[in-house]
């Protein structure tokens, strides 16, 4: 059995795979159309064909370091193999994506067994932030956890309120400050309120400010200090929240906030809005960082844990479907 059978095997299986589909239809009507149309003209793997293919992973948004390590791997393996039919080169390349996403070990969530798992969220203004933080409270609700929301996003217009409004919706609490006040003092309020009343799971929305690195950075510091003081280990997982539209531009962000905070993985919101869903694996080549939750739609149940196979063959079904027929 090939590869691309063996991921549509197990892509059916999948709880989610209805999401993933109609989630990711964007960037596979981009990706697999493209693929398809230079497939149709295939005369070998020659210098024309690996440009083209090189201009569809420029569009798919890998990045030019990704795509090229892409395209060489790919005319290597096309050579090594023998590979001579279009059909080959599609599942070469699908198998090219996925082992380069699983170049580094991906270490499983950071629990903590002995009391609260402390999650602080980053990012900038605009990424999604506060709305991924009540989505994922609800993942974690449907987990059997609780949850609670600490809103130390002070100095953003309304982020605190609507972190709350968010909290009252799923019925969990949310610990807040006012507008302005020192975030690491609400996160200590909000450690202390989840140690108090065990609480599995302390989700942290934090401010989102980019204008002066040096800034970001002694102040990410100092709130991953406190509540390191407050709960042993914590935080035990720190993610930055990337909107997937802003696409290689959140490359750059990424690589700051990464300096600045010990970034143990990635939430990409929007990916149902942009038809560049390469940058699932960008991400994880340039920064060696794991998309832990991709956002799918707008609804609380949209935000879903990222899964290779079903992001695979999501994004290149197209062509999937063709050799099957």
């Amino acid at each position: 059995m090939g590869f691309l059978s063996k991921l549509k095997n197990s892509f059916s299986s999948k709880k989610d795979h209805d999401r993933y589909l109609s989630g990711l239809e964007k960037s596979r009507n981009s990706f697999s159309e493209k693929i398809r149309k230079i497939s149709l003209n295939f005369a070998g793997v020659n210098e024309e064909f690996l440009e083209e293919l090189m201009m569809v992973l420029l569009e798919a948004d890998l990045g030019i370091h990704t795509a090229q390590k892409v395209v060489d791997e790919v005319e290597n393996r096309a050579l090594d193999q023998k590979l001579k039919t279009a059909d080959q080169i599609e599942e070469c390349l699908i198998e090219v994506l996925s082992n380069l996403y699983r170049q580094d070990d991906e270490k499983p969530f950071n629990e903590n067994k002995e009391g609260v798992t402390v999650i602080m969220m980053v990012g900038v203004n605009g990424s999604g932030k506060t709305t991924t933080a009540a989505k994922l409270a609800n993942y974690f609700l449907s987990q059997q956890k609780s949850v609670c929301l600490a809103a130390a996003d002070t100095f953003r217009a309304g982020a605190v309120d609507q972190l709350a409004q968010w909290a009252d919706r799923l019925n969990i609490p949310c610990v807040k400050g006012k507008e302005n006040a020192d975030p690491s003092s609400v996160l200590v309020d909000g450690c202390r309120y989840a140690k108090e009343h065990k609480m599995d799971i302390l989700i942290c929305d934090t401010a989102g400010r980019l204008q002066n690195k040096v800034n970001l950075m002694n102040e990410l510091a100092k709130m991953r200090r406190v509540v390191g003081k407050e709960i042993e280990g914590a935080p035990h997982e720190t993610w930055l929240v990337l909107d997937a539209t802003t696409g290689q531009n959140g490359l750059s962000q990424a690589e700051i906030f990464n300096e600045a905070a010990d970034l143990s993985g990635v939430v990409l919101t929007k990916l149902d809005g942009t038809a560049k869903g390469g940058i699932v694996i960008a991400i994880k080549d340039q920064l060696h960082l794991g998309v832990k939750f991709i956002g799918l739609g707008e609804q609380l149940e949209d935000l879903k844990p990222f899964d290779l196979e079903s992001y695979l063959y999501s994004i290149g079904k197209g062509f999937i479907d063709h050799e099957e027929n």
